[in-house]
């Protein structure tokens, strides 16, 4: 037993890789040695979610599966449709017994003390259309266990919405139980629950919860000048309150001659996503759209005690030519236990989950 754990040990130091970075300083890792040799990327993902004053708590992964590409254009373009519905068809598929958690939301959440109207998404399960929980559960987290909702097929638009979704959903999914694996080492002796590894928190569980997100153009009037505007003026900054949250490349689209969307570069290099390190630091971190990126969310935090961080970030929407009339499309899958899963000392991740929604959607409740 001995000689064949050395073994597997020489095995995995001959394909421990050095540790890659973007150009803006996020490790990437590739994503065939992330299947095959998940525990040779230790250093990386020790520099990636660590505790070091220069981790930016996100990794960039390459090299992924052919359909990954065309998968994400596809859903990302449909955001773009879905969005540009009229209001009373997109309000069909709102859901406030969810707390909008299910179908589309927007103007619900709020950011900063204040109502988020910046953003529309559309939530759904890509896993799970209907979770299989007593009547009690689903009554009593009805945000993670309230039934899909999808636009009918023949929506003029956004035919093929739901598969989309799935397609998308699903892929990122698979690729996140694999880098649950690869993160073991650092939760092992941390988690709360030894019974489970971080890759069964998230592959049994029934509250996966996927965001398309749509940042809405800014109106000519609401622009502000470069010299005043906030670092988190699309998305206020925040913490993910998931294991690991999924995130693509975002698409920059613009009306085309028949209404259609039409892809941009971005208009602003100060467009987009924006992290504080371990350190304090602002970075402005971009995915390349062949690849995907996992944070680190608040529920994996307290599951191992703080040994992996959360991830505070936002979005900014950035003084450019031309950027009235454009959005901003993406895609986030948040992974995470299941409610009644111990992730603190006396607290469960559907307790963690309440105080969350209360800091988000005040507003709603008070109402």
């Amino acid at each position: 037993m001995a000689s064949r754990s050395a073994r597997s040990l020489a095995t995995v130091a001959q394909h421990v890789e050095p540790i890659t970075l973007t150009t803006e300083g996020a490790v990437s890792i590739s994503y065939p040695t992330l299947v095959k040799f998940p525990y040779a990327l230790t250093p990386a993902i020790d520099k990636a979610f660590g505790s070091h004053p220069d981790s930016l708590g996100i990794i960039v992964v390459r090299d992924l599966p052919s359909n990954f590409a065309s998968a994400r254009e596809r859903l990302l373009k449909l955001a773009y449709q879905f969005a540009n519905l009229d209001s009373e068809t997109r309000e069909r598929y709102a859901d406030p017994n969810s707390k909008y958690s299910f179908g589309w939301s927007h103007g619900k959440e709020v950011m900063n003390g204040r109502p988020d109207t910046l953003k529309g998404s559309y939530y759904a399960n890509p896993i799970i259309d209907t979770p299989s929980v007593s009547a009690t559960q689903r009554d009593s987290y009805p945000e993670y266990y309230g039934s899909n909702i999808w636009p009918s097929n023949n929506t003029k638009g956004i035919e093929g919405f739901e598969e989309a979704f799935k397609d998308l959903g699903r892929l990122i999914f698979g690729i996140g139980c694999e880098l649950a694996t690869a993160c073991q080492p650092f939760a092992s002796s941390h988690l709360v629950d030894t019974s489970v590894s971080l890759a069964d928190l998230i592959k049994s569980s029934q509250t996966t919860k996927a965001r398309l997100l749509h940042y809405f153009p800014p109106s000519t009037e609401s622009i502000i000048p470069a010299e005043d505007e906030p670092i988190d003026s699309w998305c206020g900054f925040h913490l993910d309150h998931s294991l690991l949250t999924g995130l693509c490349s975002a698409m920059f689209l613009r009306p085309g001659a028949h209404g259609e969307p039409e892809g941009v570069q971005s208009p602003s290099p100060t467009s987009g996503l924006y992290i504080r390190t371990r350190g304090g630091a602002l970075t402005k971190v971009a995915i390349p759209p062949d690849c995907l990126a996992f944070q680190t969310g608040e529920a994996l935090e307290l599951a191992t005690s703080g040994s992996l961080r959360a991830t505070p970030h936002c979005v900014r929407v950035g003084v450019g030519a031309g950027m009235a009339d454009v959005s901003r499309e993406t895609f986030a899958l948040f992974m995470q236990p299941n409610t009644d899963q111990r992730i603190a000392v006396g607290e469960t991740f559907g307790q963690f989950s309440k105080r969350v929604f209360e800091r988000h959607y005040e507003q709603e409740n008070t109402k």
